[in-house]
């Protein structure tokens, strides 16, 4: 008779938290399994400029960042909805990397660390019972000892759990579209933008091979207003904002539609749902003005993979792991959480976010302080 085969962990999502825990887990030699519902190399909507402080992390995992001649972004140049424009340094900086390609280099590191990965398969279904997971997916169904969730900003899961971000009423830290690009324009390798407009923002970056990163927030409402297409918001919206009009007119689109997201939200999460530790955007996801939700996801990684790996190996009981772990995630990121919300609700209405960025201008030393709010140190 076959033995059925228990994992000691399941990862549900393949994004850089889930391929970076689990690649932690496999080589302390636990019997890891991902599951991720797309085919990698894949895009994503993210605005692909990670911290520094994740660098060193990285490369204790396997991936060479000092060889991969990547783009080191050192300053911050900010611009309002009406053109007045803010230049700053960055204290930490961070380097540009596509998800399409950071992803897939992460996942072959996963496998030669013996991770069985599932490609192109969605779970729809997780119990706990009897001190197992039992997880339904299109590939079949899986048990494994210890189960995470890293899907995302939004999923199938977090609807079907009713979980409390999704209950929450329309407001100005949820309901939000995200837009992606990749460009080839002119702009300094050394910089990264953050071009404001009329309920939103655009961050704009250089990636390898000489691309740009050109991705933008927003709330519904603009979309609804400009006939929900997306071509005539950025004219009628975004444009107005100088920067971004001469950016929209004279750079190459690298494909022909652009990425899209919606229902996006700020709102607070839990870090555990019926014993699934929740890492990366589950867990919580800070503004993307912050410019580090990448290095959060894998910094809640390598928190998760400690209490994980405690469990595992007997040392600590379920309840300890799940209390540890949400107590370590908001120690450490709670603070930087709390900013970007207050942060985020600057950049709204066209004279508030025109006031801000003047004001910011005006007093460099209190820009550098949130941006050092915002970011960690290294991990």
């Amino acid at each position: 008779m076959k033995t059925e085969i228990i994992f000691d962990c399941a990862i549900v999502g393949g994004g850089l938290a889930g391929l970076t825990l689990a690649i932690q887990l496999a080589e302390k030699n636990h019997k890891v399994i991902l599951f991720e519902k797309e085919q990698y190399p894949f895009h994503k909507v993210c605005g692909e400029y990670i911290s520094l402080e994740s660098r060193d992390f990285l490369e204790r995992l396997g991936l060479p960042i000092h060889q991969m001649n990547l783009p080191v972004i050192k300053k911050l140049i900010v611009s309002s909805p009406d053109g007045t424009e803010l230049n700053e340094m960055l204290p930490l900086g961070g380097f540009g990397i596509s998800r399409y390609k950071i992803d897939n280099d992460l996942k072959n590191i996963a496998l030669q660390a013996g991770v069985t990965i599932f490609e192109n398969c969605k779970v729809s279904e997780i119990i706990f019972a009897d001190e197992n997971f039992h997880i339904e997916t299109g590939s079949g169904k899986f048990k494994s000892r210890v189960c995470c969730g890293s899907f995302g900003k939004r999923s199938n899961l977090d609807i079907k759990w009713n979980r409390s971000f999704i209950r929450k009423a329309d407001n100005k830290l949820n309901n939000f579209i995200a837009v992606k690009y990749h460009i080839q324009t002119s702009f300094p390798a050394d910089s990264i933008a953050l071009h404001n407009f009329k309920n939103g923002y655009c961050g704009m970056s250089k990636i390898e091979d000489d691309k740009y990163c050109l991705c933008y927030l927003t709330n519904a409402a603009n979309l609804k207003n400009s006939g929900n297409q997306i071509e005539e918001m950025e004219k009628n919206i975004l444009c107005k904002n100088p920067y971004l009009e001469n950016i929209f007119k004279n750079s190459k689109k690298l494909y022909a539609h652009p990425l899209a997201i919606s229902q996006i939200s700020f709102q607070q999460k839990t870090q555990v749902e019926d014993h699934i530790l929740m890492i990366g955007d589950a867990a919580g996801m800070i503004t993307p003005l912050c410019g580090n939700g990448m290095s959060m996801a894998m910094h809640g990684s390598k928190i998760a993979a400690g209490y994980i790996d405690e469990f595992l190996e007997g040392n600590i009981s379920r309840n300890q792991m799940e209390l540890s772990y949400t107590r370590q995630w908001k120690k450490t990121f709670e603070k930087r959480l709390r900013t970007g919300r207050m942060i985020q609700r600057f950049f709204g209405k066209i004279w508030v976010t025109n006031l801000f960025v003047r004001m910011m201008k005006l007093f460099p030393s209190l820009t550098r302080r949130l941006i050092k709010q915002t970011h960690g140190e290294s991990f």
